[in-house]
């Protein structure tokens, strides 16, 4: 089995993760062009019951096919409390095909994360990182322990289509119903240097709506933003991307950081203002994304 190592330490662009359904062979491959940082290939919300086998081999035969560049490459596959869960963890594992991780839909407590490490502890994979989706108020209430219950766990996505329904809160312009939860989860995964990517915009007529909607997600702490159609691609990259202004004042605040340091100072001053160590810490990883998305 092959696979890259999972690793909270690994820095990845994950500004576009973008699904695509697994009974659609059509879109799988069509995604091999697209300017996305992540795809996510959805055997559960996007599969009918009647296909999920179908859509399982059908996940199998892409991957196997490969031809994704270094996009991430997760598979979504359904709760292991339903009766397609554990067969297409087992499936995926066993064909030998070579993908990333493996998203976890309606995750409301870390032993569900855990049951999941350990199926794929027993098929003798210990790299594959785990995403589960926080789609539940459980889930949100639960967010620190799901955060922290596997060495593995390199990313949460939020399901906020379902949240919204579980929680009985509209989605509004604003998502002034969200922001409790939101902020709740982007705690957790901060807490446990994770990433965590924000929930899907349903309007794919809507580029304004959207467009917003990627700031807001960003001002709140999100690393990136779930997509349903690749029309969303370039304002989700823009928003969620260091600008070209970004990089150029990091490699600004590392050169007079350097120079201070020559001098023997602890503290630099760039355009009047203070420069300490907290802002070189996120010029290094301003710098850092902007290279993985440039190599990418």
């Amino acid at each position: 089995m092959t696979s890259t190592p999972a690793s909270n330490s690994t820095l990845r662009p994950r500004r576009s993760v973008l699904y695509m359904p697994g009974a659609n062979a059509r879109a799988m491959d069509k995604a091999r062009g697209l300017d996305a940082d992540a795809v996510i290939f959805d055997l559960e919300d996007a599969v009918a019951p009647d296909m999920k086998a179908a859509a399982r081999e059908q996940v199998i035969a892409t991957l196997k096919q490969g031809g994704y560049g270094n996009r991430e490459l997760i598979v979504r596959i359904n709760s292991l409390q339903t009766p397609w869960g554990k067969d297409d963890l087992l499936a995926l594992l066993q064909a030998g095909v070579a993908f990333d991780g493996v998203c976890l839909p309606k995750v409301e407590t870390a032993e569900q994360v855990l049951a999941v490490a350990e199926l794929i502890a027993q098929q003798g994979n210990q790299a594959l990182a785990l995403w589960p989706m926080i789609e539940t108020p459980l889930g949100v209430a639960n967010a620190q322990a799901i955060a922290a219950a596997h060495p593995n766990l390199t990313a949460i996505v939020m399901g906020t289509s379902d949240l919204s329904k579980e929680m009985r809160i509209p989605h509004t312009p604003d998502r002034i119903g969200f922001i409790g939860a939101l902020s709740q989860c982007v705690l957790a995964a901060r807490c446990h240097h994770v990433d965590i990517i924000d929930g899907v915009y349903l309007d794919i007529k809507d580029s304004d709506g959207f467009a917003r909607i990627c700031q807001q997600g960003r001002d709140l702490g999100f690393d990136g933003k779930s997509l349903i159609h690749p029309a969303q691609l370039v304002d989700a990259n823009r928003v969620f991307g260091p600008s070209a202004a970004d990089v150029d004042k990091s490699r600004r605040i590392l050169q007079v950081w350097q120079e201070a340091l020559a001098e023997g100072k602890g503290v630099a001053v760039l355009d009047g203002k203070l420069v300490e160590n907290l802002h070189v810490d996120e010029a290094e990883r301003t710098l850092a994304i902007a290279e993985a998305i440039a190599n990418r």
